[in-house]
């Protein structure tokens, strides 16, 4: 009895020691710190895995010990030879439909969360969700507010507590938009658009990035969320549409060169010039035209060493 302890107490202490070990940094994990309704669904998810994953470990490692206690060889029975066995109808359907329903019990969970993140959040669902378009550009993130009609680069302002539908597309590479407190990541690709609900529920600042590879830039591809009180998110856009500067068709185009860029904001979009949803070679017509290797130089300087820190003032706006 005690040489079959042994092996148990080992494994739940060293199961216990792990768990303190994983909790104890848990501050620094985002993804398990959610600030909004989608990203508590997907910790839920996550977790619900990991446990029931764990539970399965545990069952393993458990009935493995007293396989090996049970049935080893001893000294006292050193000439025993078991009897020839074929098989075991019995033991082959249950090793079978044990896997098949840890798959239903995985699948169950999983399928009900993505059907419910494809939509605004149920506890929002009463409210107008806000529109964003996020355009990626190497190695800049553009987003296009259609409805108060301002463009801003490397930074977003949203208002807290309600639904926000990002329209996901590139003007080039794929990428993966990602704001890791708010809700899981989703692919931009250049000639085709996805969409991806977000929300925040208080107001607060968060990070958020490309998080698929992309090139030799890809790791200051980054750009900042911050939620406001829907009055601070009110006198944010009625100061941009008073004081930000239209933006160009000159000015667009140079953001579609090969770089980073500075936060910047402006009180039009380039939404009506053209769509990369439905145009995946306006970017690359754009660099041949205004020579990729003279300005990719030159805009690569402006590589922020911190989003945050390099808004202009317009995006202090509260």
């Amino acid at each position: 009895m005690n040489l079959l302890f042994k092996p148990i107490k080992w494994l739940l202490t060293s199961s216990l020691l792990l768990s303190i070990s994983l909790l104890s940094g848990c501050s620094n994990l985002v993804v398990l710190d959610p600030k909004g309704p989608v990203a508590g669904i997907q910790k839920d998810l996550i977790l619900l895995s990991i446990f029931f994953m764990l539970f399965i470990i545990i069952v393993v490692y458990i009935l493995f010990t007293i396989i090996v206690v049970k049935y080893r060889e001893r000294k006292e029975q050193s000439d025993y030879e078991p009897p020839e066995q074929e098989g075991s109808t019995l033991l082959e359907i249950i090793w079978t439909a044990i896997p098949i329903l840890i798959v239903i019990a995985l699948s169950i969970p999983t399928v009900k969360a993505i059907y419910a993140l494809d939509k605004a959040p149920v506890e929002s669902a009463d409210k107008e969700p806000l529109v964003i378009h996020a355009t990626s550009v190497n190695w800049k993130w553009i987003f296009s507010y259609p409805e108060e009609n301002i463009e801003t680069v490397n930074y977003i302002n949203i208002p807290s507590d309600r639904p926000i539908l990002f329209k996901l597309t590139s003007a080039d590479s794929m990428t993966s938009f990602w704001v890791p407190a708010l809700g899981g990541q989703k692919y931009a690709m250049a000639g085709m658009q996805n969409e991806l609900f977000l929300e925040a529920d208080k107001p607060g600042v968060f990070e958020g990035r490309n998080a698929n590879f992309n090139g030799e830039g890809f790791n200051d591809q980054v750009f900042r969320v911050k939620a406001l009180t829907d009055e601070n998110y009110e006198d944010w856009v009625k100061g941009i549409q008073e004081e930000a500067p239209k933006l160009s068709l000159k000015q667009y185009d140079k953001l579609m060169l090969t770089g980073h860029s500075k936060a910047k904001t402006f009180s039009s979009t380039h939404l009506r010039w053209v769509d990369h949803a439905k145009d995946a070679e306006y970017a690359t017509n754009v660099r041949e035209r205004l020579g990729e290797s003279t300005s990719h130089n030159k805009t690569s300087k402006e590589k922020p060493n911190k989003v945050q820190n390099n808004e202009n003032k317009h995006s202090q706006h509260d």
